[in-house]
Formats: structure tokens, sequence, C-alpha cells
């Protein structure tokens, strides 16, 4: 052999030794449905020997690794699939069956009757800022929630009206606690603001009906507020409003954070410069005070703690409607506390648990011409859920809690009073069969001990993904609520009310903008009804529906710095029930309702700009002058709303809101007298206040960030 040509051959030989010395893996990847899977890592497990698939799923690649050893095959959105193979056969095949991975944070999710505003990873479409910046909401969180589709511009009352439902109809959870009487007092046929402002809350659900069995005794609507976790940074903020002052202390420790926050609001001063529908004598004046403890307990543990209390009071003139020189003295003092404290821990890799204890304590002394009725109301609400995974396709909650409530008025010495007791357990179960499809099933068992009644109520939902960002939703659900204290208390044997929901959504979420459309049908049954002309008797043979569509269009992408949303909803409904004749519309039913709302932020000149168009068509009315039972009907309702905020400095905020710009008199109803004066009821109508509301304010934060502000609490 030439000595040249000596490398050469050893290297054929040692390189065909090495081949000799190789494994070769081969196989293809497909998933269930048979498809193949390109691109996807095929390697053998703590070694870096492998490859990828190609286009037709199939793979191969050698290695010098010997016996048996795991093959692992992985691609985004699979599960990984493993399965040992033994290197030392000669050739070794492999078909990798891919199955989908279910990510809970892609998954679909059930929209129906829900707005959810507190987790992004889930495309959330309504935030806690928004009820804050919204035009002509003034930071109350029922007025924010009334631009979206499904509510009732009831603008006497001020309280949430949803789906045909009154506004007694909505119940108001804090961190999964109830919170009973959950808006200030107001004058009679004056709207009301809701007790809690929104800046306290990183997060709000709003249910418009088939929400979760976790929340009971309420006939059309939850709303779901979730307090903040632990702030960032020690600050004092001051206000100097147009109708008071506040000022609001944040300290933080390593570990936990302590907020307190007093308010003085007095409407004198402003009522002195805007003239009123009501005759004041001693315009509203509240003082308010609230805290808020949070502390971190171990790597997973939060106890939260809150408390507000709340003294309010006014007096009135109110006239005759015959004739209007006669009138009498209205007075109210109201003293509210509210006290919450809940615990959220985790207590392994995939189950956690939350408890809570909530506590409210309501008093209303009222003198109406020299005559005193004094109302109060006691309630606690004790809860325990236990929330996790059983697999990667079944998350369970389930957990029991008790609500006890005392309730007594006396009127004239004569005292009428009661208690109530529910007992409640509840369960359900989110099944995940995939991505693109999930069901829940739920159920929720109560005892009323008041009514000694024990009932079942079951809960159902799916949602399945249509196209790359559609999602459908449907829902079914039983719900049920105590009859009104004005009612219980006349008569503590009636039943429960109870309404079934169903729900078709259609939501599209893509870009920063939203599109939803959902229509719903609601039956009520077992409403309390009077049995006679007179209305001492009562029972529960009252009955109706609420059916409709709603559409929702919400753009923050399309302009820069801008934010808009438009909500319609149509609403057809009749009701059996009190002391109607037969079945009919509401009057708190108004059939059509829209709302535009519209933000831009300008950068240059550091100002925040918002407008809001709000209109509903008329409600009907019961006009004695007129054969028909409630044929009357109103005007429709239309405002212009706008508000401005701009930062002169980082930390200084100048905010001017106005309500009903254009001074529309809207009316929202009509009174009439009891007795005909000659064949005619006299009337006068049911207006707003003052034309419009006009409010401005200064808002300083002290704190070492010199960028912090108070404008997400605006």
């Amino acid at each position: 052999m030439n000595m040249r040509t000596l490398p050469t051959f050893l290297g054929i030989v040692l390189g065909a030794g090495t081949l000799w010395a190789q494994g070769v893996i081969t196989g293809r990847v497909a998933d269930i449905k048979g498809e193949p899977v390109p691109g996807a890592n095929v390697f053998l497990d703590g070694t870096y020997d492998g490859t990828t698939t190609l286009a037709d799923g199939s793979f191969e690649f050698a290695t010098e690794e010997s016996g048996k050893q795991t093959l692992v095959v992985r691609f985004i959105g699979y599960k990984e699939f493993k399965k040992e193979v033994d290197l030392d056969l000669k050739s070794i095949t492999v078909e990798a069956v891919l199955t989908e991975a279910l990510n809970q944070l892609e998954a679909v999710t059930i929209t129906a009757g829900s707005f959810q505003a507190s987790d992004e990873s889930r495309r959330t479409i309504f935030k806690a800022m928004d009820i804050a910046t919204t035009a002509g909401a003034t930071a109350d969180i029922a007025g924010a929630l009334n631009t979206l589709p499904g509510t009732q511009k009831v603008g006497e009352s001020g309280r949430l009206f949803v789906r045909g439902g009154d506004g007694n109809e909505a119940r108001t959870f804090i961190d999964g606690m109830v919170v009973m009487n959950a808006y200030n007092a107001s004058s009679p046929k004056a709207p009301s603001r809701g007790r809690f402002l929104p800046f306290m809350f990183k997060g709000t659900s709003f249910s418009t009906g088939g929400y979760s069995a976790e929340y009971g005794q309420a006939l059309s609507s939850t709303l779901v507020l979730d307090s903040k976790d632990k702030p960032e940074m020690t600050r004092t903020d001051f206000g100097i409003l147009s109708v008071g002052a506040d000022v609001t202390h944040t300290q933080v420790w390593e570990r936990s954070s302590l907020a307190g926050k007093i308010q003085y609001t007095d409407i004198r001063p402003y009522f002195d410069l805007i003239n009123q529908e009501v005759d004041w004598i001693t315009p509203p004046s509240s003082i308010e005070s609230n805290a808020v403890f949070r502390h971190e307990i171990g790597k997973n543990g939060m106890l939260k703690a809150y408390g507000n209390f709340n003294h309010t009071s006014f007096s009135l003139y109110q006239h005759d409607i015959d004739d209007p020189s006669v009138k009498w003295q209205y007075d109210l003092t109201n003293d509210y506390g509210y006290f919450n404290t809940t615990y959220r821990t985790i207590i392994s890799e995939n189950w956690s648990v939350r408890s809570g204890l909530s506590y409210t304590n309501m008093k209303n002394d009222v003198v109406t011409d020299g005559d005193p009725v004094f109302e109060a109301e006691r309630g606690a609400h004790v809860k325990t859920v236990v929330e996790g995974s059983v697999s990667d396709h079944i998350e369970l909650r389930t957990g029991t809690e008790v609500i006890g409530r005392n309730y007594s008025v006396d009127v004239r010495n004569n005292i009428k009073a009661f208690d109530e007791v529910i007992g409640s357990w509840f369960a359900e179960s989110d099944l995940y069969a995939s991505n693109n499809f999930v069901a829940m099933a739920g159920a929720r068992v109560e005892y009323n001990s008041l009514l000694d009644q024990l009932s079942v109520d079951p809960r159902f939902s799916l949602a399945c993904k249509l196209g790359g960002n559609g999602n459908l939703s449907l829902a079914y659900g039983k719900f049920r609520q105590s009859p009104g204290n004005e009612l219980l208390r006349a008569d503590n044997s009636l039943k429960s009310e109870k309404a079934d929901h169903y729900i078709a959504s259609y939501q599209v979420i893509d870009s920063k903008r939203t599109f939803r459309a959902e229509v719903f049908h609601k039956r009520y049954y077992d409403l309390v009804k009077y049995a006679n002309i007179e209305g001492t008797l009562l029972n529960n043979n009252g009955n109706g529906y609420a059916r409709g569509v709603e559409f929702f269009w919400r753009d923050n992408s399309t302009f820069k710095n801008t934010d808009y949303w438009i909500s319609y909803s149509f609403t057809d409904s009749e009701r059996d029930f009190l002391n109607f004749p037969y079945m009919a519309t509401p009057v708190f039913v108004s059939r059509h309702n829209f709302s535009f709302v519209y933000k831009h932020f300008f950068p240059r000149l550091k100002t925040q700009f918002g407008t809001t168009y709000s209109f509903a068509s008329a409600r009907p009315y019961n006009d004695p002058n007129k054969e028909a039972f409630n044929s009357g009907r109103t005007p429709s309702y239309h405002d212009v709303s706008l508000n401005i905020a701009y930062l002169p400095r980082p930390n200084v905020i100048l905010y001017f809101s106005a309500t009903n710009l254009p001074g529309r008199d809207n009316i929202f109803g009509y009174e009439f007298s009891s007795q005909p004066n000659g064949d005619v009821y006299n009337r006068r109508p049911i207006r707003q206040a003052a034309r419009r509301f006009l409010f401005a304010g200064i808002f300083i934060t002290l704190s070492r960030d010199k960028s912090k502000n108070q404008l997400p609490s605006l």
C-alpha cells in the first residue's frame, strides 16, 4: 500500500466503524387526527442527539447512545410525548401521536352574561380604570356600568337595573363577600351613589346573567369587586373638591400596608349656586372614613381587612301634588358600617383556599311630618371556598357559606322584625375538552330558615372557539332571591322569588377591539303579588319575562390615544306582580338603551378628555286618567356628559366634569294625587334634582415617586 493512501484508508475504516456503532431512530409525528406535525423537536432525554420533523412529520437521526433511553417529542401547544426505546436493537421506528396541551390562559372562556375586568391574560374588555374615567359616571361604579349593554337607565334611582330586573335584583360582592345596602342614602325620587369607589379595586366582574353557583340571592345580576393587593409605595393624597375634601394616606412596609381615608362632603355651597328642584332645608352632608390593611403571610398567603363608616343627614320639604303650598318636612339620618376580612392561600401545587367574613350595620332615622320611623339591618356573611385542578382538563370549585341578618322597623311604636339565616353549599366544575371547548356544570343548595325552604339551583354553561378569535357561549341557570324587606316585614311566610336565565353570546376580541352580541330570555315566577285591592294580603302568584338582544363594540387601537365603545340593548319585558292587574311592562323598563363613550389623551397638552352620550327610549307609567294600566309614556332620555383631566405637574391633577351638558329636562315618570280633582287626577313629573351636575377638584399626591398621581382614581 502506498504510504500516501494510508491516512485515507484509515479514515474510511474508522468512519465506517463509527457508523456501525451508531443506532438509527426513525419515525413520524402526528396529532390525534393523523395530521403531520412539522417542526417538532425529537431527541433523546439527557443527550444532544435529536432532530426536528419534516413537513410530512417524519424524522430520522443517529445516536451513539446504547441501552434503554427515553425518546422525547415536544411541540408548542401539545403535551410532551415520551417513549422508552432500546438502542441495542438494529433499527428503531417510533410513531408519536401528540395530544393538545390545555393552556387555560389561551383556552376559550365562558363569556355569556359576563363582563370581566380583572385578568389581562383572559383578554378582558372592561377595566377598573374605565369606571373611574367614564364621563357622566362621576367615579360611580353603577354609573359607569350603565353604559354597558343589558343595563337600564333609571335616573331617579342611580342603581343597577339589569335586563328587566329592578334595582334590588343586582347584588354586590367584595372579594366574594356579600355587601348589604351597597348604595348611599338619598332623598325620595333622587338617585343614590354606590358606597365604594373604583380605585379600591384591581378587577371588576359584572354579570348580567348566568353567573357562577358561588353567588346567590340575586335574581338578575352580580357585581363582584376584587380589592387591590399590596400597594407599591408610601404616599399621601389630598383632594379639594367643589363638594368637599378628602385626605388619604398609605403606609407600606416590607410585607404589609395600611391605608386610611377621611372624606367630608357638603352639598350646601354647591346648591346655593345651582338651582334645585328639591326644596331643601338642609342639603345632604356626610362624613366617611375607611381603612384597608393587607399582610402577606408566608410565600402564598394574603390577609386583607377593610372597614367603611358613613354618616349622612339631610332635611327637605315635600309638597302636596294638588296644592304645592301645602308641605311637610322630611328628615333622614343614615349611619352605615361595613367590615370585610378575607384570607387566601395556596395549599398545594394545584389547590388554593379562600375564606372570609363580612359584617354590615345600617340604621335609618326618618321623620316625616313629625312621625318618626326607625329602620335597622344587621348582617354577617361567613364563607370558605376551595378551588383547584383535579386534572389537566377539570377545574373544581366548591364551598360553603352562611348569611344571617336581622331587620327591624319601628313605625309609631309598631315594631316589625324578622331574622333570616341562609346556609348554602355550592360546587361547580370547568371541563376543558380542549383549548377550543369548555363546559361548566354546577349547582347551589340553599336552606332559608325564615322561609323554611330548601332549594337546589343548577347552573350550566359552555363555550367554544369559532375561527381564530371568535367565541360562542351558551348559559342556563336557576336563580332565587328573598323578597324585599318591605314585603317580608309584612308577611314572613312568603317564598323566594325565582328566575330562569337562558343566554347565547358571541364575542370576538382582536387587536384591542371587541365585538359582542348576546341574546337572552329570562323567566320570572313566584313573584310577590298583592292578593287584595287594599294590599294587605300577599302571595307568590306573580310571574313575568324579560327577553332581548344586545350589542357591544369597543376599539382602543384604530385611533392613536383614543378609546371608545358603543353599546345597544333591546329589552322586551312584562310582569304580573305587586299591584299589577295583569301582565304589563314595569315602570323601570325602557325597550331601547344606547351609549357612546369616547376618551382621548393629548400628550402634548397633558390632558385627558372624555365624553358620553346616553339614550333610553320612553318608559311606561300608570296614568289613572286612562283606562289601560301602565299605558302612559315618558319622553325619551338623552344625556351628553364630559370630563377633562389636566396634569400641570405629574403629581397634580385638575379635574372637571359635567353631566347632561345641554341641560335637557329628562322626566322619569309622574306622581299622581291619591284623589281626583273633579274627574282628573293631578300629576307631577319626576325629574332630575338639577338639569346639570358640575364637579371640579384638585388632586395632589405626595410620595417619593413624583410621577404618581390619582388619575386612575377619578
